[in-house]
């Protein structure tokens, strides 16, 4: 599907008086809660609950002013190799500067899990229902902050990453825009379980001019709204694979693929939402909300740079 981006801009919402400027632990904890429930099954592609959530995701944006397009598009499964209907939610918050709102940060995560085996629901809270909390959260916060922007944000719910990567795939291949008018992707998957030492991972950080310092400098600046992140990241320059941010490295565009860290419950039944270290989750979407401003909050120069 090609969306047309005269369209697109001109559907945007008047008012944003529902954006909160604030992430919380009570809010992640409500998008978490929801995306794991039994009812859902485990967010399997072209289910009914993939619908549900779909939903989700559009009231949510729509809620905060966040102009909404939908990708529907064709996953074919691994389970079984049949082909099901599933969709991409895509948010757009428009820049305020004349000639760089015509450039986006992308920020994006996967929505769907793998669904129930041998009887057991495999709920994926961290694996990606914490990436997909943060991305409405952190969304909120860049809708009730979008004067701050001088560039445009996409915000992307993936669907069908489980399955190949394929939502982001068809992303790059049916992109609305140029796909030179993004800037840098940022991916969100596995977010919720900030060990004691406070590490968040990231790769990519070396895909643009500047990236590993700007990084680490912003894990010891102070957010706008005065929470320190108090994080320890651990900046790689390369080692851009296993997520959604691979199909945007693989079309020439600079990203950072960002998460917690991995664990024994990852893609097993016991990924729950109990295990989840929600406010640490907090400080990881701070730290990804201030990398955004640096980003599309000003014209700092922004290249691909190949990694090996």
């Amino acid at each position: 599907m090609r969306v047309c981006f005269t369209y697109f801009i001109a559907l945007i919402f008047p008012l944003f008086a529902n954006a909160q400027e604030k992430i919380t632990s009570q809010e992640l904890k409500t998008h978490i809660s929801f995306l794991t429930a039994d009812s859902l099954g485990g967010r399997y592609p072209g289910t009914k609950a993939n619908r549900q959530i779909l939903d989700y995701i559009k009231g949510d944006f729509s809620s905060n002013g966040i102009t909404i397009e939908i990708q529907f598009f064709q996953a074919r499964l691994r389970r079984d190799s049949s082909r099901v209907k599933t969709s991409n939610v895509l948010g757009f918050i428009e820049g305020t500067d004349p000639n760089l709102k015509n450039e986006f940060v992308v920020l994006g995560a996967h929505y769907d899990h793998l669904g129930i085996k041998n009887d057991s629901i495999y709920h994926g809270a961290d694996d990606n229902a914490s990436g997909t909390a943060a991305l409405l959260e952190i969304g909120e916060k860049l809708a009730a902050n979008r004067k701050q922007l001088k560039r445009s944000v996409l915000l992307i719910a993936f669907g069908a990453e489980e399955q190949g990567l394929l939502g982001s795939r068809y992303f790059t291949e049916n992109p609305p825009f140029s796909l030179n008018r993004i800037k840098l992707m940022i991916n969100m998957d596995m977010l919720g379980r900030l060990n004691s030492k406070n590490h968040v991972y990231m790769g990519g950080a070396g895909t643009f001019p500047g990236g590993q310092k700007l990084m680490k400098n912003l894990s010891v600046e102070k957010a706008s709204l005065g929470n320190n992140t108090n994080l320890n990241p651990v900046i790689h320059a390369g080692s851009v694979g296993g997520s959604d941010h691979v199909s945007f490295y693989l079309k020439g565009i600079s990203v950072l693929g960002i998460h917690t860290g991995g664990h024994d419950h990852y893609h097993k039944p016991s990924d729950t939402m109990d295990l989840l270290n929600l406010e640490g989750e907090v400080k990881v979407c701070n730290y990804i909300y201030k990398t955004i401003l640096a980003i599309a909050g000003s014209d700092r120069e922004m290249r691909f740079i190949e990694q090996d």
